[in-house]
Parts: structure tokens; sequence; C-alpha cells
């Protein structure tokens, strides 16, 4: 259990370079084991999501030797192809492996996995695509049975650009015979890392960023290199508690077109951004206005994960937001918690309205999840007097050393340890 102390009022100055995308790394560590490969990844970020990714690979027999700036997985030998149900519970990303156990192994064994509970999030589409590619599943329980003699390309048709089930079909795709279209794919940025990363082991992958993705052959190489860029949840996350608390803050290593939603809405609340190259530069007065209608859509549309955050700075802007959630149906479980600190909102199921108020008090919260937690923090830094959040690892689960980098911009924030 993590106490977080939070004490408002400090402006936000400095620099800090972003760290490592969960996101992206959670499937590229599923895809080390699609092949025997030796992967040398740079800036993975040190998250629990990541240590649970690592620790699946270690069961499945693969070599991991993480060192200061690196981290060396060698999956030439591999000693199965079942997950068990406690490490498929420690994160949501897990059911990514599905794809990878059977491109290698033609089995997979494993459970629902867990993560954030945001509301329904059926793996159907992840399904349904594994068996038009020739795979057999059944279903006991919360336990999941795969099985291939042989995958083979096929035509896929999203209904929703799902992530997940975009990423498992690129992955499943490395063994078959044929090719492979996905019509209807995610057109996140992470998914472009995963197409990145599988072409250095040779994978051929045209398409990835695009709504069209297609996998045709795999000419296998026994080593690659890859450097995971950087988080565009965390340096969104950055942006809104400077705007927040106020200041001047310099964001490096990022891609300033992968969180441009997020900086649209804060310019248009009345922070001024600059950016060049990988380097964002924010700056705020501490007082936003409100921006208008902030829809949450798939990339490039508005992140859901960005929603909660967003929202914890502008609890204190003038004039009223109105915020639409698309994705997650329980996204605004952060709410209740915002409240209690003196923020004004208003949710009747997909809609929230945000009026601003003139100030808001500290208190004792309870993070919900990882993104609601983080919120909180946000929350926290524009507060009068202490804000304490308890947090069952929500938020080690996708920031790391997240209070390392607010107390080197400034900001007033320990962690207790309990």
């Amino acid at each position: 259990m993590d106490i977080w102390h939070v004490r408002g009022g400090n402006r936000l100055f400095g620099s800090c370079r972003v760290q490592g995308s969960k996101n992206a790394s959670l499937p590229i560590l599923a895809a080390s084991a699609v092949l025997p490969v030796r992967s040398v990844l740079r800036n993975v970020p040190r998250l629990k999501d990541v240590d649970a990714a690592l620790k699946i690979l270690s069961h499945l027999g693969c070599g991991i030797d993480r060192g200061e700036n690196e981290l060396v997985i060698d999956s030439s030998s591999f000693t199965g192809a079942e997950i068990p149900r406690e490490l498929m519970a420690e994160m949501r990303s897990s059911v990514i492996f599905m794809g990878a156990l059977l491109a290698r192994c033609g089995e997979a064994k494993l459970s629902l996995p867990g993560g954030c509970q945001l509301g329904k999030r059926p793996i159907d589409l992840h399904l349904s695509a594994l068996r038009q590619m020739g795979a057999e599943i059944t279903e006991e329980g919360r336990d999941i049975f795969c099985r291939a003699r042989k995958l083979h390309g096929a035509d896929i048709d999203l209904r929703f650009p799902s992530v997940g089930a975009t990423e498992n079909i690129m992955l499943a795709a490395c063994a078959a015979d044929g090719v492979t279209t996905i019509h209807g794919a995610a057109r996140e940025p992470e998914v472009v890392s995963l197409r990145d990363y599988l072409a250095g082991i040779g994978v051929d992958i045209r398409g990835a960023g695009s709504s069209t993705i297609t996998i045709n052959g795999t000419d296998r190489k026994e080593e690659t290199e890859y450097t995971i860029p950087s988080d565009r949840i965390v340096a969104s996350t950055l942006a809104c508690a400077c705007a927040a608390a106020g200041g001047r803050i310099i964001l490096s290593g990022v891609d300033a077109d992968h969180f441009s939603t997020v900086l649209h809405f804060l310019n248009e609340a009345g922070c001024d951004i600059i950016n060049f190259n990988d380097i964002v530069e924010i700056s705020s007065a501490g007082k936003l206005r409100a921006p208008g209608h902030i829809i949450t859509a798939p990339y490039p549309g508005f992140p859901t994960d960005a929603q909660p955050i967003l929202m914890a700075a502008l609890l204190r802007s003038q004039g009223t937001t109105h915020i639409t959630e698309t994705i997650f149906e329980n996204r605004y479980r952060q709410v209740s918690e915002l409240r209690r600190m003196g923020g004004d909102i208003s949710v009747s199921g997909t809609e929230a309205v945000l009026r601003g108020v003139e100030k808001l008090h500290g208190g004792t919260l309870t993070a919900p999840d990882l993104r609601g937690g983080a919120a909180m923090i946000v929350a926290g830094l524009q507060a009068e007097g202490e804000t304490v959040v308890v947090d069952a690892g929500h938020i080690a689960r996708g920031y790391e050393s997240f209070d390392d980098t607010l107390c080197a911009l400034g900001a007033d924030v320990w962690i207790e340890h309990k």
C-alpha cells in the first residue's frame, strides 16, 4: 500500500525526460517470445506491469537480464504455453500473450486477465480474430484454451479499433501461412512501435498507423535492438500537472503529435505551448478557463487514459467544461473523490459536466485505478493544504518514480510505503 502526500501551492519549473511507454513496452515484451530471438530493449520503464510481463516471460522459460539502461530477453528456450492464473491476474495486458503463444507453440492456456476495473472490456474481438486464423478456442469459466495445428492468413474486420485485438492478431500472424489483413485496425502509436519491433526480428508488416494492416511472412533474425518511445500519457499527465499548478516545464524525448489532442485542450484552457523536435514546453499561470467539449475516442482522438487527468487539471477553471466518455463506462470513478476536494462535477451516463470552482481543499482520497490515482495527484498540486491519496499500487503500474519526477519540478510530494 502506498500513501501519497501532496501539499498544494507550489508552481512547477524545470525540465524532465519522459519515461518509456508502458503501453508500447507490454506488447513488445510479449512479442519477444514469438520467435527464438535475443532482444535488446532500451528505455523500458520500471513499472509493476512491466515486472508482471517479465514474470510471465521467465515462467515460459525466457532468459531475462535487466541492467541499468537496457533489458535483454533471450527467448531461444521455451518451456511451455501455459500462464498461471496468478500471473495473468496482475495486469490487463497479459491477454496479449495469447497471440504470441499461438504463434510460438501452436497452443495457449491462460485465464481472463486482471488490471483496472474500468467496466466491460471483453476479449471477444481477440477470440473471433484468432478463430478466423484457424485457432480452436474453448472457454471454461475464466480459463481459455487455444490450439492451432497451423495458423493461416485471413481478412479480419474489427468492428471497433481495439488496440489489444490488433496487437494479438499481429503477433499470431507472425506464424501464419499466407497474408493476414486487419481492416478497422487500431491506429495508436503503440501499434506502430510493435510493428517496428517485429520488423526488427524479420516480420513483414505494412500499414501500421493506418486502419489497414497487412502481415505477410517472417524471415527470422537471431537478434534485434529496439528503443521504447516515450509515454504519451505520462507526458500528458505532467503537462496537466503544470497547467493546474502553474509554472513552466520542458518535456524532452517526446513526440508532440502523439498527445496533440491533450495539448490542444490545454492551449484552449490558457496554457502557452511550444514544441520543437522532441521537446514540448508548457507554461501556465495556474488559472485555466473551460476549453470546450472534450470527447474521448480511439487515436487520433482524445485518449480515454488522459480524461481523468485533464478533468482534475480543470477543477479550478473558469466556466463549464463538458466531457463525453465513449470508451469505458466506468472511466468516471475518480469523480466522487474529486468532489470531496470541492470539485463541482455532475455525471449522467457517459456525460460529465465540470463547473470550475474558486479553490480546492486537501483531503484523504482513495485511488480507484491507475489514471484516477494520477488525477488525484494533479488535483492535490492545486489544492489548499495536504491531500492524502491511499493507493493500492495502481499508480506504480504506469508511472516510474512519479514522486521523484514531480519533486524535481518543485512539487511537495512524498510517498509513505505501508
